[in-house]
């Protein structure tokens, strides 16, 4: 598939900042070039960002997006928006102990906001942001049924749940005939944290992909997609650490085997980490702010890394 002569890329553009820390003209541009090179997925949430916004709620990123959609016609044809519910915290300063949740009542009410937010009819893909165990599986699924059955929905996906959550999701859509979650959104980059941690900014318990995650999706043909697969620019960027959940001794394998084909490819660690994860099947969520971040990405969708250099990338434990 091309647009505009212009392959398509994987590269996701993740939109949490804009609206906050990133102005509309920034947001824009990289909007501009995402789509110039190839890109065609925006991901963004109803809840972005509450914590950088002088209102204390989200909706910022959304409006964002709706006013480039609207200042671009045709561009909605050539882009696919998902965007997530579940996560808003019902006032200032209530998350995470009271946030909206994943009743049917609340999706509903989420998903119509974010319509009027975005501008648009339909949402490509709607994830739950994070589980709910306060409500069914049963009843979020049915009130996913009620949007796609009606078509202002086409996909669903589910961001920071459990697998075993996942298919009762999964089994229930089959059974009452709506439309089954097909993808899972998780916190995945090239290096492991040790075992019981989280690295910063993760606050879901099931937020980092694991072993089971991974072989659920992959056995059940979900398209799985990973969130801060560059650890904020950590990689390539002396000025910031990475964090201390990956310090064992397994990462300095890893790293050294990166650190090696990068150099090998004169390429960027981080741009390296992107090609592995596509290699892998995993659609990375690119996050950066600045054109120059965009640009490697979407230089690195479109790497091979051969069979000898994914076993050694993968060789490490």
């Amino acid at each position: 598939m091309t647009i505009s002569n212009v392959p398509v890329s994987p590269i996701v553009l993740g939109a949490m900042s804009f609206g906050t820390r990133i102005d509309d003209e920034t947001s824009f541009a990289l909007l501009d070039r995402f789509t110039e090179r190839g890109g065609v997925w925006i991901d963004t949430a109803d809840c972005y960002s509450f914590w950088a916004s002088p209102t204390g709620h989200g909706g910022a990123s959304e409006e964002v997006i709706g006013r480039w959609l609207a200042a671009r016609p045709g561009m909605r044809e050539r882009v696919r928006i998902s965007t997530k519910v579940g996560a808003e915290p019902l006032w200032p300063g209530s998350w995470p102990q009271h946030r909206t949740g994943l009743s049917a009542r609340a999706i509903r009410a989420a998903s119509e906001g974010s319509l009027r937010r975005l501008g648009v009819d339909v949402i490509d893909l709607l994830w739950l942001h994070q589980e709910d165990r306060a409500v069914t599986i049963e009843e979020t699924v049915e009130g996913l049924a009620a949007l796609t059955t009606e078509g202002t929905v086409l996909r669903v996906g589910a961001s920071n749940h459990p697998a075993w959550r996942v298919e009762r999701a999964r089994a229930h859509a089959r059974a009452i005939g709506s439309i089954p979650v097909d993808a899972f959104q998780l916190n995945s980059t090239y290096l492991r944290v040790r075992p019981g941690t989280r690295p910063p900014g993760v606050e879901h318990p099931f937020g980092v992909m694991s072993d089971e995650q991974r072989d659920f999706a992959t056995e059940n043909g979900l398209e799985t997609w990973a969130y801060t697969p560059l650890l904020s620019g950590a990689y390539d960027d002396p000025r910031k650490e990475i964090p201390e959940v990956y310090d064992h001794p397994g990462t300095s394998a890893r790293l050294a085997a990166l650190t090696a084909i990068a150099e090998e490819r004169s390429l960027g660690r981080g741009q390296v980490v992107l090609a592995w994860q596509l290699a892998h099947g995993i659609r990375p969520i690119l996050g950066g702010s600045k054109i120059e971040q965009l640009e490697a990405a979407m230089d690195a969708a479109a790497l091979a890394l051969d069979p000898d250099e994914l076993a050694r990338l993968d060789a490490p434990a």
